[in-house]
C-alpha cells in the first residue's frame, strides 16, 4: 500500500494535478446519483437483493471509473507539457475557464440526456443514440417539439454554474501550482496506468453477470456505451459469436427453406417458387406503421387495457383481413423492420443493412415484382436521408417520394418527422392514379411518422389533443389509416389491390432480459376482399416471412433467395427471429434461444411468461437452428452472395400441386375455404 500511495501519489494543492483529483471526484459522484435516479426509477423491474445492488452500483462503479480516467488523460497531458509561464497567463486562465464552464455544461447535458433515453428506451446510451448524434436536424426538432424546453435550459445553466463552482478553487490552484517536471511525469504515468488497469485488464464481461436486463443496463456507464456503440456499429459475427459447422449448419438451413440448388454451395438457399400466376397482376400497397405494438389492438391476448377502444377501424379490419395474430417484429427500430420487410433477412449484429454503405442492391421483394412489370415506389412523409432510407430504397431499384416532393399545398401539417400520415396517404392516392392511369401494376411501400415522439397531429382530428402522449398518437393513426381505406374505395385500382398493414417494430422493446418475446409482438393485417378471404392466422411467424407470404398469395412465379418462407405454403415450420444490436433469439417450440457475444448461448422456456435464463445446456436442435440462419445470413451477407440476381433460376424442382390449389383458393375472387384455414391457419401458438 506504500508503495502505491508513493506511486500514485494524492495531488496536494501545490499540484497541477489537482484540477484533475477533483474533477474525477465529480464524475464518480454525478455518475453514481444518475445511476441512483435510474434504479429507483426502476425499482419495479430489478430483483430486490444486495447482490442485484453489488452489481448495479460496484460493477457501475468501474466503469464510472474507466470512463472518467479515459476522459481526463486528454487535460492530463496539456497539464503534463504546458510551460508553467503560459499556464498562468492572463490568456490561457480564461480559456481554461471557459473550457471548464463548458464541460461542465456537456456533463450537465450528457445527465439530462440519458433521463429522457431512458425514459424512451429503458437503456443506455446504444447505436440508436449514435443514429440521433447523425441525424441531428430531426433530432433536435423532436425534442423541441417533446420537451419543456425552458426548464431544460434552466436547469443546463444552473447545473453547470453549479459544477462549475465546485471546481473553480481547484482550477485556480492547478493554474498557479508549481510542481517539477518529474512530480509531473510521476502523476501523469500513474494516471495513465491507473486508466489501462480500470478500461483493459477488468474483463467487460464481469459487468454483465445478471439475467435481468435492467440490471446489466444500470450497472453500465452510458458514455462509456456510447462510445463503444459509436466505434463498433457492426460486430463481426465469426468473431464473437459461437460458430457451429458451416457445412451441417447449411443443410439444416437447406432443409428449412426447401432449397432446390446444387448441395456445393454453402448457404445456397435458392429454390424456385410456382406460383399460379394472375390474369391481371394485383397492385400491393404496403403500410409499414410507426411502432404499432400489438398491444394496441382489442382483438389480441396482450392488448393493453390503456388502449381499448383507441383502434376501432384496426380491429374492424383484423376482422375483415387475413390477420396474423402471433407475427413478431425481427428488432427494434425502423431500419430494422424495413430491412426485414425489404429483404426478407434475419436481423444481424450490428447495424440494420439499411444504414450500412454496402447496402445494395440485394435480393428484394421490390425487385422480384420490378421483374414482373411493377413500378415499385417507396413513400416517406419525412427526409428518406433519415436512416438512410432513400440511399437503401433508391439502391434497390424503387422509386422515391419523399418529404422534399410534397408540395406546399399537399401538407396540411408537419413536425420534427415529416408529414402527417394523412398527407402522406393522400400524396399515395395520387401516386396509385398516376401508375394505374399507364396500366401498369404498382407495388407502394409506405413509411409512417404520426406515431412517433412528439405525438402530434392535426387538430380537430381526434378527440385528443395533438401532442399529449402515445395514446392520441395511436387514436390518430388508426383514424387516417380509416380514411385512407375509405377514400381508397372511390379508385378504380381499389379492386384489384392488396393492402398490407404491418408495424415496423413495436412502441418499446426493453425489458428484463434482453429480448423480451412480447415487446416484439405486431400485427399484420392483408386485406384484398374481392381476392382473400377474412381468416385468423395464428402460428409464430416473422416479419421476414411477410415478402414470400406476400408474392405467394399474388401468385408469382420466382426465384427465391429469401430466408423468409411463406407461411401459408405446407410444411411450414412455425418460429421466429428476433433480436438487438447484439443478442441473437430464435423463438420456436415455446422457447426462445438467445446467441450473444462472447460465444454465450442461453435459453428462455415460454418466454411470453418466463424472463429467467435457464440452466443447463439449450436444446440442442434450436441452438442448431437459430445458428444455421444467423451465422448463414452472415456469410451470405459478407460475401456479397445476397445481392440482386433475379433472373438466374436454378433447375426447376417437382412442380408442387399442393401449394398452387392453395393458392388459386386464396386468389379466386371472394374465395376462401374454411378447410384449408383449418389445415393452415388455425395452428396453435
Amino acid at each position: 500500500m506504500a508503495f502505491l500511495l508513493k506511486f500514485f501519489p494524492f495531488p496536494r494543492y501545490n499540484s497541477r494535478f489537482v484540477l484533475l483529483t477533483r474533477l474525477l471526484q465529480l464524475l464518480l459522484v454525478v455518475f453514481f446519483l444518475l445511476r441512483l435516479y435510474l434504479t429507483w426509477v426502476s425499482w419495479v423491474d430489478i430483483p430486490k437483493s444486495p447482490v442485484t445492488l453489488l452489481l448495479i452500483f460496484g460493477g457501475g462503479l468501474v466503469q464510472d471509473l474507466a470512463f472518467s480516467l479515459f476522459a481526463i488523460l486528454p487535460a492530463a497531458l496539456l497539464l503534463l507539457v504546458i510551460p508553467q509561464r503560459l499556464l498562468a497567463s492572463r490568456p490561457l486562465t480564461l480559456l481554461s475557464r471557459l473550457v471548464v464552464f463548458f464541460s461542465m455544461t456537456g456533463l450537465a447535458f450528457v445527465v439530462a440526456a440519458e433521463v429522457l433515453f431512458w425514459q424512451e428506451f429503458s437503456t443506455r446510451f446504444n447505436f440508436i443514440a449514435v443514429d440521433y448524434l447523425i441525424y441531428r436536424r430531426e433530432v433536435t426538432q423532436n425534442i423541441y417539439e417533446s420537451y419543456p424546453m425552458a426548464i431544460i435550459i434552466l436547469y443546463l445553466v444552473v447545473a453547470s454554474l453549479i459544477l462549475f463552482k465546485v471546481l473553480s478553487a481547484a482550477l485556480t490552484c492547478s493554474l498557479t501550482a508549481t510542481e517539477p517536471v518529474s512530480h509531473r511525469i510521476t502523476r501523469f504515468s500513474g494516471l495513465v496506468i491507473l486508466a489501462l488497469i480500470a478500461g483493459v485488464a477488468l474483463p467487460h464481461g464481469l459487468l454483465k453477470r445478471s439475467t435481468n436486463n435492467y440490471v446489466n443496463e444500470l450497472a453500465t456507464n452510458g458514455p462509456y456505451q456510447f462510445v463503444a456503440a459509436f466505434r463498433n456499429n457492426t460486430l463481426n459475427y465469426r468473431t464473437f459469436y459461437h460458430l457451429g459447422d458451416d457445412k451441417a449448419l447449411s443443410r439444416q438451413l437447406r432443409r428449412q427453406l426447401h432449397a432446390t440448388s446444387p448441395a456445393h454451395n454453402l448457404y445456397d438457399i435458392t429454390r424456385t417458387v410456382d406460383g399460379d400466376g394472375q390474369a391481371q397482376p394485383l397492385n400491393v400497397i404496403l403500410v409499414t406503421v410507426e411502432s404499432l405494438s400489438a398491444k394496441y389492438l382489442d382483438h389480441l391476448p396482450d392488448s393493453s387495457s390503456h388502449y381499448l377502444g383507441r383502434t376501432p377501424f384496426l380491429d374492424r379490419l383484423a376482422t375483415q383481413s387475413l390477420f396474423f395474430t402471433n407475427l413478431y417484429a425481427t428488432g427494434t427500430r425502423t431500419a430494422r423492420g424495413l430491412e426485414a420487410i425489404t429483404l426478407s433477412l434475419p436481423p444481424t449484429p450490428g447495424r440494420s443493412l439499411v444504414k450500412r454503405p454496402d447496402n445494395g442492391p440485394f435480393y428484394s421483394l421490390g425487385g422480384v415484382l420490378k421483374q414482373h412489370g411493377y413500378d415499385t415506389a417507396f413513400l416517406y412523409g419525412g427526409r428518406g436521408f433519415f436512416d438512410n432510407m432513400n440511399a437503401f430504397f433508391s439502391g434497390n431499384g424503387y422509386r422515391i417520394v419523399d418529404e422534399g416532393d410534397f408540395s406546399d399545398n399537399e401538407i396540411t401539417f408537419k413536425n420534427a418527422w415529416g408529414v402527417c400520415d394523412e398527407d402522406l396517404y393522400a400524396k399515395t392516392l395520387q401516386q396509385a392514379d398516376k401508375v394505374s392511369g399507364e396500366h401498369r401494376p404498382f407495388f407502394f411501400h409506405l413509411m409512417t411518422t404520426s406515431n412517433h415522439r412528439p405525438y402530434t397531429y392535426p387538430d380537430g382530428k381526434i378527440d385528443i389533443p395533438s401532442g399529449t402522449g402515445r395514446e392520441g398518437a395511436v387514436r390518430y393513426t388508426d383514424y387516417a389509416l380509416e380514411n385512407f381505406f375509405r377514400n381508397a374505395r372511390h379508385h378504380d385500382w381499389f379492386e384489384n389491390t392488396i393492402f398490407v398493414v404491418v408495424a415496423d417494430h413495436c412502441a418499446g422493446s426493453a425489458g428484463k432480459v434482453g429480448l423480451p418475446v412480447a415487446r416484439y409482438h405486431i400485427p399484420l393485417f392483408i386485406y384484398a376482399p374481392n381476392h382473400i378471404a377474412a381468416a385468423r392466422y395464428t402460428k409464430i411467424a416473422s416479419q421476414i416471412d411477410l415478402a414470400p407470404t406476400l408474392l405467394g398469395l399474388l401468385g408469382i412465379d420466382y426465384t427465391s433467395h429469401f430466408f423468409g418462407e411463406d407461411v401459408l405454403a405446407p410444411g411450414y415450420q412455425p418460429r421466429a427471429l428476433i433480436g438487438n444490436y447484439q443478442k441473437l433469439g430464435l423463438y420456436h417450440n415455446n422457447r426462445l434461444v438467445i446467441l450473444e457475444p462472447q460465444q454465450v448461448i442461453s435459453q428462455i422456456d415460454d418466454p411470453w411468461h418466463s424472463e429467467s435464463l435457464e440452466p443447463g445446456d439449450p436444446h440442442a436442435a434450436d441452438v442448431e437452428l437459430a445458428e444455421a440462419y444467423y451465422q448463414g445470413a452472415d456469410y451470405l451477407i459478407q460475401r456479397n452472395l445476397h445481392h440482386r440476381d433475379h433472373k438466374s433460376r436454378p433447375i426447376p424442382a417437382p412442380r408442387s400441386t399442393a401449394r398452387s390449389t392453395s393458392v388459386s383458393k386464396l386468389n379466386v375472387k371472394g374465395v376462401l375455404g374454411h378447410l384449408l384455414f383449418k389445415a393452415v391457419c388455425c395452428g396453435k401458438k
